[in-house]
């Protein structure tokens, strides 16, 4: 009850405060520090987000907010598979609504084949649309994880990789390089025999951890996760997640981040030398 009188009490704020609210929620979940305490109150944040759009159907703010709340909630605090699927369809789904908010002509574009993608990007759109085209592609490639079984998803990457690629030409630092992040997770999907490209994956999260001063922990985690697994480099491996466990977690906008990495690298550590036998 005591949650439900919360949400009502925010839904009475001025318009002007609001409009401010995405950002400040956003900001909040971000540098906090108890990842247990996010997973518990994010359920409230998804509705409070759910009735905004609710009553501003068509402002983009709510929306990109809507999109990166539940797609975060679908890759780290779902439940279940099916849990993951579900958040992951409604993130992909308000994405698209801002998406096609911000301009109709990219609706299209995102259905047209890959082969075209690339090209319009460059005609239509420059540092300005960052925004939009990022958290479009973190929705997509969130609701592609969450498909992973379905080859019509798994089809759908090098579209992904494109719209990924395209803002990292932009702003290779862009939300604390994690968009190199990406890129580095879409490159070691597979080894070379099938057509990965593991090295330029580890060119993605070196780059990234240069950028960032080797504060983002997760870059370090996925490098060992991805890389490191993938090549069979337990020493890298190893080495990374010390690395992460040894760091400070506190830093603006990472602070969440590097707390859940840090559980993830005790994790790996814990299962190295199994998977290196």
């Amino acid at each position: 009850m005591k949650a439900v009188i919360s949400l009502l009490m925010m839904l009475t704020l001025s318009a002007c405060s609001v409009t401010k609210l995405p950002n400040n929620l956003s900001n909040a979940m971000m540098n906090q520090d108890d990842p247990a305490l996010v997973a518990a109150g994010a359920p409230a944040y998804l509705l409070l987000l759910d009735a905004l759009i609710l009553t501003y159907p068509n402002d983009k703010g709510f929306l990109l907010s809507g999109a990166q709340l539940y797609g975060a909630y679908a890759g780290v605090f779902s439940q279940s598979p099916e849990q993951a699927k579900k958040h992951a369809d409604k993130a992909m789904a308000y994405a698209r609504r801002a998406l096609c908010s911000h301009d109709k002509y990219a609706c299209a574009m995102v259905d047209a084949p890959v082969h075209e993608l690339r090209p319009s990007l460059e005609r239509h759109y420059n540092h300005k649309d960052l925004a939009i085209w990022y958290a479009y592609g973190v929705a997509w490639a969130g609701w592609i994880q969450a498909n992973s079984s379905d080859w019509n998803a798994i089809a759908q990457l090098s579209k992904v990789k494109t719209v990924m690629q395209w803002v990292a030409e932009q702003d290779p630092s862009y939300d604390n390089a994690t968009v190199l992040v990406y890129l580095g997770v879409l490159e070691t999907q597979l080894p070379p025999s099938l057509g990965g490209q593991p090295e330029l994956g580890r060119e993605y999260f070196e780059r990234a951890l240069a950028l960032t001063d080797n504060r983002h922990l997760m870059a370090k985690v996925l490098f060992a996760k991805q890389y490191a697994r993938l090549m069979f480099e337990q020493a890298l491996h190893d080495d990374l997640l010390q690395q992460v466990l040894a760091a400070n977690p506190y830093q603006d906008g990472l602070t969440l981040m590097n707390h859940l990495a840090q559980q993830e690298a005790r994790e790996l550590l814990a299962s190295s030398a199994d998977y290196f036998e």
